[in-house]
């Protein structure tokens, strides 16, 4: 059985839309007062909208967490006016694939300071705050959850730096794993396949071709399936941690 999130607190980046905002509209459910992050405010103030009118809570912050003081400063506000924070999930990203030879390497650029450093900015302000929930929080242990993806698990031709960027999450969630879990802070990493979410607008018209070939025959997950694998990890009892959830569409091969 569930446990509820009530007297909590979630921070949820790229909540704007797609994962990000049925995962935040998801732990809304099960009790927890929300931080949304992303830098489209206008859609963070419509979510925090829904969410307040549902009869929860809902703190929008609009900014880049690519900058790591604005990273900070959304942890920062946070703890400020919500009191505390027990769970982080980091699921702002950006999928770039293309050809390493001759590749635009503005694309890597975004990619790797958004899947990676924006993560590390967010989870580095995050732990001192994630540890004192642990410590004497409500539940009396908290969680940090970084949605990666398959990429991160085998690396395929077409797709190395976005590959790079979540083989780096994987490794950076197990280390930390290893570091805090003792002290009752949960560091999980969700690897999602192939899923319906505004992802695949971002990528060269050229690309998205190539790519939308090679799923033609799959019907994707949802954003709802992934935020409710993440309420399910961090809904656990405290004895137990869920460190890895691999998921795929049913057809999906590789």
């Amino acid at each position: 059985m569930s446990e509820r999130l009530d007297g909590t607190v979630a921070l949820v980046t790229g909540a704007s839309s797609g994962i990000g905002e049925a995962t935040a509209r998801e732990l809304a459910r099960h009790g927890a007062a929300m931080a949304l992050v992303a830098r489209r405010g206008d859609r963070l103030e419509r979510l925090a909208a829904d969410i307040t009118g549902a009869g929860g809570t809902a703190l929008p912050l609009p900014l880049d967490i690519t900058d790591q003081a604005q990273a900070a400063d959304a942890v920062k506000r946070t703890v400020a006016e919500l009191g505390r924070l027990d769970t982080v999930v980091n699921n702002a990203g950006i999928m770039l694939p293309g050809p390493i030879l001759d590749a635009p390497t503005e694309e890597w650029d975004r990619m790797v300071a958004l899947n990676l450093q924006g993560l590390l900015y967010v989870t580095h302000a995050a732990l001192p705050h994630l540890l004192t929930a642990a410590d004497g929080g409500p539940r009396q242990v908290a969680d940090l959850v970084n949605i990666s993806s398959v990429a991160g698990r085998h690396a395929t031709m077409g797709a190395g730096i976005y590959n790079l960027t979540k083989f780096g999450v994987n490794a950076f969630t197990e280390s930390l794993r290893q570091e805090v879990t003792a002290r009752h802070v949960r560091v999980s990493v969700v690897e999602p396949g192939s899923v319906e979410t505004e992802l695949r607008s971002h990528i060269r018209e050229e690309i998205r071709n190539i790519v939308m070939r090679r799923i033609a025959d799959i019907e994707p997950m949802q954003s709802e399936d992934i935020a409710d694998a993440v309420a399910y990890i961090v809904t656990r009892p405290r004895r137990v941690a869920i460190n890895e959830l691999l998921m795929r569409p049913t057809e999906q091969v590789g």
